[in-house]
């Protein structure tokens, strides 16, 4: 083991820093967020529900999210009706043996999705056959789904009535971007609806 990785560490923070620059200077990628938010703070408003999916690192932060909603994030405020759907492990694993992995949110979304709720999907690769079946779910219902994904998009370009594409094709960077994100739209949905 070397003694000293330094100048590695800082390559890595100085590329998370790039990526995120990058999407400082994006008017469109800004814009993205701004529409994202009046659909999130419109559908929590009208009593909707917001869910959330996700595989591996995308589903901790599909979880991570959710609960900055459902619990809170900057305020004290009533809840929000909002869920990652891999939370109940008997149930996916159930789905994933009796039918197929691929079908684990598409079944959840079949159960408790309803017109006019939002469906965040989030794979780096844009392309996870479980996410794109949530999303094929979600349409079906009237729900409408914002994409979170990498520079590429994979599947979910067409796909998604909304659409974050992270400028990187970096698993650990696009998703510390996707948090970032997720905690923009977080913070500025709790300030529209419980501004004191």
């Amino acid at each position: 083991m070397k003694a000293n990785n330094i100048e590695v560490y800082k390559s890595i923070i100085q590329e998370s820093i790039r990526v995120k620059q990058s999407i400082f200077e994006d008017s469109d990628f800004l814009d993205e967020i701004e529409k994202v938010i009046i659909l999130v703070t419109q559908a929590f408003t009208d009593g909707k529900k917001v869910l959330f999916c996700g595989n591996g690192g995308s589903a901790a932060d599909a979880q991570h999210l959710a609960a900055e909603f459902s619990g809170r994030f900057y305020k004290n405020r009533p809840p929000l009706y909002s869920e990652a759907l891999h939370v109940n492990s008997s149930y996916v694993t159930a789905v994933a043996n009796d039918f197929s992995y691929d079908e684990i949110y598409a079944r959840m979304i079949q159960a408790m999705g309803s017109k006019g709720d939002v469906l965040f999907a989030i794979s780096t690769s844009g392309s996870s056959p479980n996410i794109t079946r949530a999303i094929e779910e979600a349409k079906l219902k009237g729900m409408v789904v914002v994409g979170m994904t990498g520079a590429k998009g994979g599947k979910m370009n067409e796909m998604c009535d909304y659409i974050f594409r992270v400028p990187s094709v970096d698993t650990p960077r696009i998703q510390e971007s996707h948090i970032m994100i997720g905690h923009i739209i977080c913070y500025q949905v709790e300030q529209n609806l419980f501004n004191d």
